[in-house]
């Protein structure tokens, strides 16, 4: 047995291997990520998945609170296991200039009291080219998830969002092909240009089949149906009076053939009881409007779909992966693979050639499509790597 001296001679030898293992791991560099808004949040969730393999790393997620009601912020960091934030600004709604403006103010606090070694934003929203633009004056090295996408559309913000954040970024992570050829006319060092695949297939992936046990489709009562998802939100479809009025009637039409389930973004629906199309909507039962989904209903939904019609990129890229047809209520898009390679098909403000693509594919005439390039699951960790990798030589 070991004498007394002994017992004390082990205990204070583990306690110094410990402190020997502890000091080994200790975070040396700081990496902060941005999310603002709902789109944000499946791209950052596999990254703190991947930067919890580098013990070095300390990884925390500011919230600037651009979207900040429960259906459109907390449950997304519920579905998708994301730590709460470290810090949450709690900007809320405002115009463009007020919004990005009260942003950059407070998130500069942030960036002084921290004093991050990496800032990492993603997409096109406001909170992406507002901390861009604050670390872009604080000598604070910017990586930009999903950089190069180019609608070359500049009457969209979200476009200016892209093309301002690409140019002050440091590290440029893109998605699909077309996103380095964007990068490389526009004069950016390839040397900045990494080719990492989709980060928010990493997300699907990993939950796939944690939506599949979601009771969405029996609350909505479209278990046994072929039904058309909808969501739109962008001003060109849901601020014209005559544009929106068009899509109500033509999803009216389409729910002939089967229900059409509407998850309704505050802004649609805002405007949906400002031009009166509340009550239309409400003598059609095949229309189902419900709140916002969180993100494993609504990928539940997506992924038993006939059809999706949308606006939204990041849905033209799930439909894609999941080989769902879709059609895009917009004239382009920033994501070209998914026309080129998936299953979108743009078909801007012609309701009748909607109604009558809509009508194809609900008696089974689809647009195949196949997975594209590297959106494997794992984005997230070439992306860690390569930020590892990178911030460790300074």
């Amino acid at each position: 047995m070991l004498s007394e001296f002994s017992r004390r001679q082990v205990r204070l030898l583990l306690r110094r291997r410990s402190w020997l293992e502890v000091s080994k791991v200790t975070p040396s560099k700081k990496v902060i990520s941005v999310v603002g808004a709902r789109p944000n949040f499946m791209k950052i969730a596999p990254l703190d998945g991947a930067f919890q393999k580098y013990p070095s790393i300390s990884h925390r997620i500011v919230h600037t609170g651009q979207h900040y009601d429960a259906n459109m912020s907390k449950v997304f960091f519920d579905d998708l296991e994301l730590p709460h934030p470290s810090v949450y600004l709690g900007i809320g709604s405002g115009t463009h200039a007020v919004q990005t403006a009260r942003i950059m103010i407070e998130f500069e606090k942030v960036i002084l009291a921290e004093k991050p070694d990496l800032v990492m934003v993603v997409g096109d929203v406001n909170s992406t080219v507002a901390c861009s633009l604050v670390c872009s004056k604080l000598l604070i090295p910017v990586a930009h998830i999903e950089a190069g996408l180019r609608s070359f559309d500049r009457t969209m913000p979200e476009e200016i969002n892209r093309i301002v954040t690409d140019a002050l970024s440091t590290y440029l992570f893109v998605s699909e092909s077309s996103g380095m050829r964007n990068l490389k006319n526009e004069g950016i060092s390839e040397s900045k240009m990494f080719f990492v695949g989709n980060v928010m297939i990493d997300s699907l992936v990993r939950f796939q089949a944690k939506a599949r046990k979601s009771r969405i489709k029996k609350t909505l009562g479209v278990a046994d149906a072929r039904y058309t998802l909808v969501t739109l939100h962008r001003p060109s479809n849901v601020d014209v009076r005559e544009n929106l009025t068009n899509l109500v009637t033509t999803l009216i039409e389409i729910s002939r053939s089967g229900p059409v389930i509407f998850p309704t973004h505050p802004r649609t629906r805002k405007m949906i009881d400002e031009f009166a199309l509340g009550e239309k909507l409400r003598l059609h039962k095949d229309v189902v409007l419900c709140n916002p989904l969180g993100y494993l209903d609504f990928l539940c939904l997506l992924e038993s779909a006939a059809l999706v019609i949308t606006d939204s990129g990041g849905i033209q890229e799930e439909a894609t992966y999941l080989d769902v047809p879709c059609l895009t209520m917009r004239e382009n898009t920033e994501r070209p693979v998914t026309v080129t390679e998936g299953t979108n098909q743009l078909i801007g403000f012609d309701y009748a050639r909607m109604r009558s693509e809509a009508q194809k594919i609900m008696s089974g005439v689809v647009k195949k499509g196949k997975i594209p390039e590297l959106w494997d699951g794992i984005a997230a960790e070439r992306i860690a790597g390569i930020i590892v990798e990178q911030i460790s030589k300074n």
